[in-house]
């Protein structure tokens, strides 16, 4: 439940617009995992890296994967909050001095089934993903409202959690190899199916539905032991019906870079690039266009060995960012854990990949 704390407000004569204003201060906290509409985004950097393209054997696989982020923001992300949760006119000038701490946990689960039958020549696979996370949020700060020549003004605190389920994540691979190339096409999307609720702080789900589509190629080089990945895309959100806020088109560029130091193990980079490309629709005047950005960048490190009948792969990446605007920022990691057929040929090089959210 939420712990709320605030000093007294202060302002000669509070008209009841002013009021409500003041009233919405104990909703200012960040949705960890959302739309833009919170600073967020459905797409989640640094989801996938190193071999994203690569084949994979035909049949099951489950990827479990472990993410966690620490992040921080001011300003413009909290106003954003508020005002979502406050629905303030647009005639209602508002001003927020805050700083914001979130941390996530979350673990993600995806079954992928992979065809043996080519489809258009290349290789289909068909996956879910679902997450149960915990959120936790605090935001100390200061908001000033106006209406005309009526001024009121009060500090709060904020600190809330959450522990429940996510939206779930449908998604389609179809992938082309030859000799050292190998490309990729991918959809994905967002069933709004999670725990939401735009009045509360924080959020698991996002509250509205989104498409996603992009490619991605991969070169790997098993005599040498090199790979370099990257795998690029744009995110359609649609209207959320709870708010009427629509966000705008966003562009994510996720890559990875390793080296082979033996047949099972690898070290290497791992990077992102995030841009919304067009802006916000249904926002208050207050934030303008409110469009989001971040870049990331850190190690990463993977490893294939046998489990029985099947393969394992682990893969460790950690990531921090920068040149954040409009969205909280700070350093996140993925700990991926993936089961899969084992390849006919044991011997051969091992091509794992993180799944797509």
């Amino acid at each position: 439940m939420p712990c709320l704390a605030f000093g007294s407000s202060h302002g000669f004569v509070l008209r009841p617009l002013l009021v409500a204003a003041l009233a919405a201060l104990p909703a200012l906290s960040p949705q960890f995992v959302s739309a833009d509409e919170a600073g967020a985004s459905f797409w989640l950097p640094g989801q996938v890296g190193s071999l994203a393209a690569a084949p994979a054997t035909p049949g099951w696989s489950l990827n479990t994967a472990y993410y966690h982020a620490t992040v921080a923001a001011s300003g413009s992300v909290a106003a954003a909050r508020q005002i979502e949760i406050g629905q303030l006119p647009a005639n209602v000038n508002v001003s927020l001095s805050a700083n914001l701490s979130a941390r996530s946990d979350q673990l993600m689960l995806t079954p992928t089934y992979t065809f043996a039958t080519p489809v258009l020549g290349g290789q289909f696979a068909l996956g879910l993903s679902g997450l149960f996370s915990r959120a936790e949020t605090r935001i100390d700060g200061t908001l000033t409202a106006q209406l005309g020549s009526v001024t009121a003004t009060r500090q709060g605190m904020l600190a809330g959690s959450l522990t429940s389920v996510g939206d779930l994540t449908p998604f389609t691979t179809l992938k082309w190899s030859n000799g050292v190339h190998n490309w990729m096409t991918y959809a994905t999307g967002n069933v709004p199916v999670g725990a939401y609720d735009p009045r509360r702080p924080p959020n698991i789900g996002i509250g509205h539905g989104a498409v996603d589509g992009g490619a991605g190629y991969t070169y790997f080089n098993s005599m040498t032991g090199r790979e370099l990945s990257g795998i690029a895309g744009l995110t359609y959100n649609l209207r959320n019906p709870l708010t009427q806020y629509q966000s705008g088109v966003d562009f994510h560029f996720d890559w990875g870079a390793s080296q082979y130091l033996s047949k099972q193990f690898f070290v290497g980079l791992a990077g992102y690039v995030y841009r919304q490309v067009t802006a916000d629709s249904g926002q208050h005047p207050l934030l303008g266009s409110f469009k989001s950005r971040v870049t990331g960048i850190g190690p990463q490190l993977g490893y294939t060995f046998p489990a029985g009948k099947l393969q394992g792969y682990l893969n460790l990446r950690g990531y921090g960012e920068f040149g954040a605007a409009n969205r909280a920022s700070g350093w996140n990691t993925f700990l991926a854990f993936e089961l899969s057929e084992a390849p006919p040929d044991a011997a051969a090089q091992p091509a794992r990949r993180p799944a797509v959210k």
